[in-house]
Formats: structure tokens, sequence, C-alpha cells
């Protein structure tokens, strides 16, 4: 009988560990990919990322955005200088100096207009050079790897009971799902602001229409600063890789298997929240008054 129970005990002690090897090979491979993408996503200009896209937008730009943008900067100006004329006691107090000053004005806002794309393509492109110099500086790799944590791993497994080990079982499970989801938000951060950027230079003409304006260059000016917040989220998310970086080698080799991979996964988490958040913290620095 205790042949029979020893034999059936290591059959499951066998099925377990193969199942618990299983799970955790490969486990944070897809997001060891995702966090290696993330230099390349993040430091890419608009052009580079995807040049179908690009020009795509370009045209929508240039074509439907830009006419618009055209017809709104002749009302402004237009209720410019009238405002202008009508505040000076009723045309009794006008001097030729203010007519200079509104064609100077009107013609600097059609030269921003008319570049507009230049000017917004300029300021990802001095982003993305902030990001260049600082992939160079980051070091430390970012990537997982569980044998260099644990690299006996499967005979500590061996020499565990079976209740701790169906217990590791149903965590490297857990964990495997917990992973896959993360790779997918680490996905739709990098992706998501990518597309994010295409949608916002896309109406650049028109808030740039109304930056010179005196009742709505609060409009240009905002936009602004969206813009350059976007393209600088860029630097916020390599320094959460780099932070990241560090954590992930910094963990100890640890005879506690499980205490290993919940480490790892909690800096997974970790990341893809600080990456969610970049984006309201670019906000809040170049927004704040």
């Amino acid at each position: 009988m205790d042949f029979l129970w020893a034999s059936i005990t290591d059959w499951l002690r066998d099925v377990l560990v193969s199942g618990i090897l299983s799970n955790l090979s490969g486990m944070f491979d897809g997001v060891n990919e995702k966090i290696g993408d993330i230099a390349g996503q993040v430091g890419a200009t608009p052009q580079a990322w995807n040049g179908s896209i690009f020009n795509m937008v370009h045209s929508l730009s240039e074509t439907v955005i830009l006419p618009i943008a055209g017809v709104m900067l002749a009302f402004i100006m237009t209720l410019e200088l009238i405002q202008m004329v009508t505040e000076r006691n009723s045309l009794h107090d006008v001097d030729s100096w203010m007519f200079f000053r509104w064609i100077f004005k009107t013609a600097c806002a059609i030269l921003i207009v008319s570049n507009t794309w230049n000017i917004v393509m300029g300021a990802f492109d001095a982003a993305q050079e902030v990001v260049s110099r600082s992939a160079g500086v980051i070091t430390g790799d970012a990537s997982i790897d569980l044998t260099a944590v644990i690299p006996d791993m499967e005979a500590q497994l061996r020499a565990m009971e079976l209740g701790p080990l169906l217990g590791l079982w149903f965590q490297s499970m857990f964990i495997g799902i917990t992973m896959w989801a993360l790779t997918i938000c680490i996905f739709i951060i990098t992706y998501g602001r990518m597309i994010e950027v295409y949608l916002v230079t896309s109406v650049a003409p028109i808030p740039m229409a109304a930056m010179l304006g005196k009742e709505f260059g609060g409009m240009g000016q905002n936009y602004l600063k969206s813009l350059f917040a976007l393209g600088f989220q860029a630097f916020l998310i390599m320094v959460c890789v780099a932070i990241y970086a560090i954590l992930v080698q910094s963990i100890a080799v640890s005879g506690d298997i499980s205490k290993a991979i919940w480490t790892c996964m909690g800096y997974t988490v970790l990341l893809c929240f600080t990456l969610f958040k970049t984006g309201s913290l670019a906000k809040a620095v170049f927004q704040a008054h």
C-alpha cells in the first residue's frame, strides 16, 4: 500500500513540476519583447513610425483642415481689427501704427498657419532627439529571466511537498494570465500614444490659426502645451523603463520560487501603471501655470 501511495505521489509530483515549469517557461517572454520594443516605438517620429499613416494624416490636414483654418484665421483677424478700431473712441483716436501692427500680426499668423505642419513635426523631432539621447544614457537589461533568479528551479520544485506544489501551480497559472494581460496593456500604451499623435497633428492648423488672436489665443497656446506634453511623454516612458530595468536586475536570488515570480509580476504591474500615468504627468508639467 505504501508503495502504491509513493508511486501516485511521485506521479503527481512529476505532473505538477512539469506543469509549473511549462507555465513559467516563456511566461515573461511577451512582456520582455514589448518592453524591449518600447524604445523603438516611442522614440520614432510620426513619419518614421508608419509612413503610410503619416502621409494620409498629412494629406487630410493639408486638404481638409487647412482651408477651415484659413477661414477661421480670416474671421479672427477681422474681428480683432473691428475691436481694435472701435475701442479707440469710435474712430476719433486712431493712429496709423495700429494698422501696421495689425498687418504685421496678420502676416505672422498666416506664416504660422502655412507652416503648421513643419512646426508640429519640429516639436516631435525635438522630443525624439531627447529620447534618443536618453536611450544612450540608460543602461541595463529590462528583461526578466527566471533561470537567472532561480538557477536550480526544477530541483527545488521536486524537493517540495504536493500541497505547496499544487498551490504554486495555481499561482503560475494566474500569473501567466496576468502577464498576458499586461503584454496587451503595454501594446495599447505604446501604439495608442502614436495614434493619439496622429490625431492631434491632423487638426493642428485650426488651433494654430488662433495662436495670435486676442480672444482665441488661449486655444493655440493650450494646443502647443498638449503637443509638447505628448512629445515628451516618450521621455517619461523611457525613464519608467530605466527604473524598471534597475528594479528587475536587483531581484535577489532566493530559494522561494513563489516570492520570486510574484516579485517579477509586481514590478511589471508597477511598470504598466506608471506607463499609464505618463500622459497625465506630462500634461501636468507642460500645462502648469
